[in-house]
């Protein structure tokens, strides 16, 4: 356990740049692990969820190293995959497994995958279901939760999939089994999710088709079996971990922050554009494009926010950014509203239960159903001073703890050590913009 405090703040100021996108940097891996020559990736985000995925393709027989200018992945091509000598232990990382899963479930090889006391809670069935189809045999614990074994197939069978949850990681473990099988594999998503997979894939040479359907759904197709070439990644700042410095400047008065070369992927920026909705200041500076990816520059400055009503059909969008959102609507004039959360049930916590619970602990009026969130906000500081469970989820630690800097009484998070699955320069990059976060020190009483 690593228990912290986050104390009120004096107005941030100053620029930073945030760590590698997630999505991007476990995605980045598994193509380069699949292609043909030596991939040069720049900007991975070099956190203990990348870690383990890049350990395991290392496992699989991928060369993967870091020098001074970036890290190198020397692919086996598609299908080309090597049996593990040992159980493949993805940590904390839902993504990791899940995506890794399907990697191997078309290839004739037998891989056992593990995770921490978190992950192995998660449920698997949303990949297993699909990939046992395409002819992968899966056993798994109770529930379909790791430990796990999947035994991939020699004579894997192209599927037209229709996921019943809009889920990037579901869609992704289909498309990644679909490489090396023969013909056509599709999924339909009931609403767009992060296309990170697709862009990466026809930037190593895949061809994926995307078909907007008339309900606003997607169906994306890959042509399998594609001969997929090493080509340099660039990896922009997460948007996931820059909305918690971006929502801090937004809350603390005076505050004035920019993040630079932010990921503004379309499917990402849920939550910037539902800030704007409340009244956000904040400003979208020199748009680029790197290799598939628009980046920009994040110019925040602090103002009073509104409550707003979420779009559910915006959930895909903002999926990870729910519990700083939380904390911003607890900031906030008049009531928020959020539908359709049901997936948050269902992350490295039970995010629904953990925000709402966090939020009562500092003295903020919330409600919480099944799939629903309403925040009644304090019209500025909320009153702060509790005593949070994060229960080894980076995202709630680290929402708190804006929360503490934001609020009118300190806030303690029981521990703090699942940052650095994601952000493991989280404090430091916020005690550089001003903020107040510390360690609480073991003889202190919580």
């Amino acid at each position: 356990m690593h228990p912290m405090i986050a104390h009120p703040a004096e107005a941030l100021r100053g620029t930073s740049t945030v760590p590698g996108d997630k999505s991007i940097s476990h995605r980045a891996l598994l193509l380069a692990a699949s292609a043909v020559g030596e991939t040069h990736i720049r900007g991975l985000l070099e956190a203990e969820d990348v870690l383990a995925t890049a350990a395991a393709l290392g496992a699989l027989g991928a060369n993967i190293r870091r020098d001074a200018e970036g890290w190198r992945v020397s692919g086996r091509g598609v299908g080309g995959l090597a049996e593990a000598e040992r159980v493949l232990d993805l940590g904390n990382s839902g993504t990791g497994v899940r995506l890794m899963m399907g990697l191997v479930a078309s290839q004739p090889i037998l891989s056992f995958f593990c995770g921490d006391a978190s992950l192995s809670r998660r449920p698997m069935m949303r990949v297993t279901e699909p990939l046992g189809r395409m002819g992968a045999e899966i056993w798994a614990r109770g529930g379909d939760r790791l430990p796990l074994c999947v035994r991939g197939s020699a004579t894997p069978l192209p599927i037209d999939y229709t996921s019943p949850v809009a889920s990037a990681q579901v869609k992704s473990a289909v498309l990644l089994a679909g490489l090396n099988t023969p013909g056509r594999t599709s999924v339909t998503e009931p609403l767009p999710t992060r296309d990170h997979t697709e862009r990466l894939l026809r930037h190593f040479g895949a061809t994926v088709d995307v078909e907007p359907l008339a309900d606003g759904g997607r169906r994306v197709t890959l042509e399998g079996q594609p001969e997929l070439s090493a080509r340099p990644v660039t990896v922009p700042g997460d948007p996931s971990s820059a909305a918690f410095p971006l929502v801090a400047a937004l809350l603390i008065p005076g505050s004035q922050v920019t993040l630079t070369n932010v990921g503004i992927n379309p499917l990402r920026i849920g939550l910037l554009e539902t800030l704007e909705e409340m009244g956000a200041r904040l400003s979208r500076i020199g748009t680029t494009d790197d290799g598939g990816e628009p980046t920009c520059d994040l110019r925040i400055a602090a103002g009073p926010l509104r409550g707003v009503d979420v779009p559910e059909v915006r959930v895909p969008a903002m999926i990870d950014e729910f519990p700083i959102l939380a904390v911003a609507a607890a900031c906030a004039q008049g009531r928020t509203r959020m539908r359709g959360l049901r997936e948050l049930r269902v992350k490295e916590s039970d995010r629904l239960a953990a925000i709402a619970a966090g939020l009562t602990a500092c003295g903020v009026v919330v409600r919480a159903g099944d799939d629903w969130l309403e925040i009644d906000g304090a019209g500025g500081p909320p009153p702060g001073g509790g005593i949070v469970s994060t229960h080894f989820d980076h995202r709630i630690a680290m929402s708190f703890l804006i929360l503490g800097l934001a609020a009118r009484s300190a806030v303690r998070i029981d521990d703090g050590s699942a940052i650095a699955t994601s952000f493991p320069g989280f404090r430091t990059l916020m005690t550089e913009l001003g903020g107040n976060i510390n360690d609480v020190d073991d003889h202190q009483d919580l």
